[in-house]
């Protein structure tokens, strides 16, 4: 799909009709390619592994852009505004509500993960959680930042269902890991978790596929009425790079696992990878929130040696 569609650029071109219609024999084509796979040789489903390994890694960071940029543009909406005040009672609304629900979250994670004063790692994670939240809050309210609390609400409440995820793939056999118990409850919490990762993860690949204009480098270009929404080829490479992360979901990012029973994404890499994920977010979110003043503060002191030198002048 993207070596057909890369190269579209106006509504009348047939590969446009390709990439929105021609349903029947696309689901042929999805047949073919869900049956082919079962008559390759190990080796080379080995070798893709290997490949979704890091295709699911750049999945990962560019959903996280994504994420940001959609977080950016909702505070940017609910911006302070005279002529705007019941719009902006909303969003201080939502964001009380964001940090509640965060620091519930957290308070949730020390009852349910931490049952003993050993499981150092959880206390660690969940502790490193709780800073970052903190430090989000307070950078984002700070003078020369003064993004408000929408945002930074929204971050942390993404950052604390990331910690949650993480602790969440555990292995069972851990003596800190509140589903070790075999019971009905825990595989129905499992199922649920499941089904909520699948949402989560279809909605962020349609969402960053379409949202191709948050990685242009250029974004002064002026767009056609027959010019296409979004850039076809991206949005197809985004739901190759998601279909690779799903694939390590079922697997637990372990090439040499063999899945069990409500195993899926259970095990000590999945939990590092999530991690990893959560603390890239939130230096990502703050890097958005420091580069302005950052870029500023070189500007100011650009402009400032400039006139000093103009004035040394004779």
């Amino acid at each position: 799909m993207f070596l057909s569609t890369s190269r579209t650029r106006k509504l009348h071109e047939p590969r446009n009709v390709w990439h929105s219609s021609w349903w029947s024999l696309k689901f042929i084509v999805f047949i073919v390619s869900v049956l082919v796979p079962f008559f390759f040789p190990p080796a080379l489903i080995q070798l893709y592994g290997e490949v979704a390994r890091v295709g699911a890694g750049i999945f990962l960071l560019l959903q996280l852009v994504s994420v940001i940029q959609f977080i950016s543009w909702w505070n940017k909406y609910w911006m302070p505004d005279e002529k705007m005040k019941q719009i902006c009672s909303l969003g201080l609304f939502t964001s009380t509500i964001f940090y509640i629900a965060s620091f519930c979250g957290i308070g949730l994670m020390y009852f349910l993960y931490v049952p003993k004063l050993r499981c150092v790692l959880n206390i660690f994670f969940i502790s490193w959680t709780l800073i970052l939240l903190i430090v989000m809050m307070v950078v984002s309210l700070h003078s020369k930042v003064n993004r408000g609390l929408l945002s930074s609400g929204i971050m942390a409440s993404y950052v604390v269902f990331l910690c949650w995820s993480a602790i969440r793939s555990e292995p069972a056999t851990e003596k800190c890991c509140a589903q070790k118990q075999g019971s009905g409850t825990s595989d129905w919490i499992t199922i649920l978790s499941f089904l909520i990762a699948i949402c989560a993860v279809v909605m962020a690949t349609f969402s960053t596929g379409i949202d191709s204009q948050s990685f242009q480098f250029r974004k002064d270009e002026a767009k056609e009425e027959d010019d296409i929404p979004y850039k076809y080829g991206f949005f197809h490479i985004i739901f190759s790079l998601g279909a690779m992360y799903f694939a390590m979901l079922f697997i637990s990012w372990n090439l040499n696992n063999s899945a069990t029973k409500w195993s899926m994404d259970v095990g000590w890499t999945s939990t590092w990878v999530k991690i990893i994920n959560e603390w890239l977010a939130a230096s990502i979110y703050l890097w958005t929130l420091i580069s302005p003043v950052v870029r500023q503060t070189k500007v100011r002191n650009h402009e400032e040696a400039v006139q000093a030198n103009g004035s040394a002048i004779p």
